[in-house]
């Protein structure tokens, strides 16, 4: 009995000892590699800490991040590197390809890193934080948000024994360096002049990470690209400034027309459907909300034009508010958080225009003689059925109908509708032919 239990427990060990010796070989042979290109926001930030619980699920070897950014949101950044720093698996940020930045929120990210590289040609730092709203902050605040933001960098760049001193200065004085002042810097760890490059350049380096001290083995193994899911395509797109105009601009012509034209259905589904898109995109990039209530008092004096006869006042009182709702919507100083003059100036002219255009249209419409109805016969030409002799028959617009006349007119001549008066036309001879 004691041999079987013996022999039992030999056995449970080797098993445990070959799925050991397994499970590495069917999870951990991957390096998964994403590609991030674009400004740093809460979407992209989502698909970083995304990308990383996904390897550590799959027990990947490590997480290359291709990086090339002009920066991005304070808040995105900071829940990327409270991810970085967490990770079981290591970390490796590589500013490529040749030509990348890893500018302002990209490079605080880079020095977070458990190994940073870069690339021939590219470029690290401008890290100075900015105003999002645009605008002078104040002397107060302004030295405030600086100095949080380089003791922020100070304490990355000490946990992972990279050069303070420049880090602080990217911050404070916004300077950059090349790749190999970066590396002479020891702002980075390594340059490679490409993916597979940095693989054999990284195999063998000891790495301390969450979940203690590895030894990265990256030769030989197979490289998992990871592309973004469609939902975070879509919300990646919906986080451009431009785009979020466009579809603010959409969603409100969409429902004027619906509130115009009650039933219609389409205008009122495709703006109700903008506008929440556009609501999603304005909250993600803080928009200013002084330019989004001077964007909707232009569309309500535009549909004021209709009602009240203003002579235009109230159409280019639309058009101003419009124009400056559209500067201040996103006035930050950093050009991808506002809207570019290209989109920004035809949308202006688009949207006034089409507004105005409708107004027009709908003037001439009111003012329009009436087709149908009492007002709709005055001036109509018909055909006297009878004699008529001050009272008699005629035949008007399809119809027929008592007639009088104050002189006598023959049956079979033309007349002209002068008014109706108790369901009565009043009608006299006319020259017109009879179309």
């Amino acid at each position: 009995m004691k041999k079987l239990n013996k022999i039992t427990i030999t056995a449970l060990l080797y098993s445990l000892h070959i799925i050991f010796l397994i499970v590495p070989l069917v999870y951990g042979n991957t390096i998964d590699v994403i590609e991030i290109n674009g400004p740093i926001t809460p979407v992209i930030a989502e698909y970083f800490i995304n990308s990383i619980e996904e390897a550590e699920k799959n027990s990947a070897e490590c997480l290359i991040v291709q990086l090339d950014t002009p920066g991005g949101l304070d808040l995105s950044m900071r829940d990327i590197i409270k991810k970085i720093f967490a990770s079981r698996v290591p970390v490796i940020v590589y500013v490529s390809p040749s030509g990348a930045r890893a500018a302002s929120a990209g490079a605080i990210i880079t020095l977070a890193a458990h190994i940073a590289a870069m690339a021939p040609s590219t470029n690290i730092g401008a890290a100075h934080p900015v105003n999002l709203g645009g605008g002078e902050m104040g002397k107060d605040m302004a030295e405030k948000v600086v100095n949080d933001a380089a003791a922020y960098v100070e304490g990355i760049a000490l946990k992972r024994n990279r050069n303070k001193e420049w880090a602080i200065k990217a911050v404070r004085e916004s300077v950059s360096l090349s790749e190999k002042e970066a590396l002479k810097n020891r702002v980075i760890d390594v340059i490679s002049s490409d993916l597979k490059a940095l693989i054999a350049e990284i195999d063998g380096k000891g790495i301390e990470t969450e979940a203690g001290t590895k030894k990265l083995e990256t030769r030989n193994l197979e490289i998992n690209f990871k592309k973004m899911g469609m939902r975070e395509t879509i919300l990646k797109t919906l986080c451009d400034p431009n785009i979020a105009y466009i579809l603010f601009l959409i969603g409100l012509a969409g429902l004027y027309f619906e509130f115009s034209n009650p039933g219609v259905i389409l205008p009122g589904v495709i703006g109700g459907i903008s506008l929440i898109l556009s609501f999603y995109s304005l909250q993600t990039l803080s928009a200013n909300y002084a330019g989004v209530l001077l964007i909707l008092l232009a569309v309500i004096l535009f549909i004021a034009e209709l009602k009240v006869a203003s002579y235009g006042i109230l159409s280019i009182g639309g058009i101003i508010a419009l124009t400056l709702g559209s500067l201040m919507l996103f006035t930050s100083s950093v050009p991808y958080l506002r809207i570019s003059w290209s989109v920004l100036i035809p949308s202006i002219i688009f949207f006034s225009l089409f507004f105005i255009s409708i107004v027009g249209l709908t003037l001439t419409a009111y003012r329009r003689k009436p087709a149908t109805g009492r007002e709709g016969l005055i001036n109509m030409i018909g055909t006297a059925l009878t004699d008529i002799n001050q009272s008699g028959k005629v035949f008007v617009h399809g119809e027929y109908w008592n007639a009088r006349s104050d002189s006598p007119i023959e049956k079979g001549a033309a007349v002209r509708v002068l008014k109706m008066q108790n369901m009565e036309l009043l009608v006299e001879k006319s020259t017109q032919l009879i179309k």
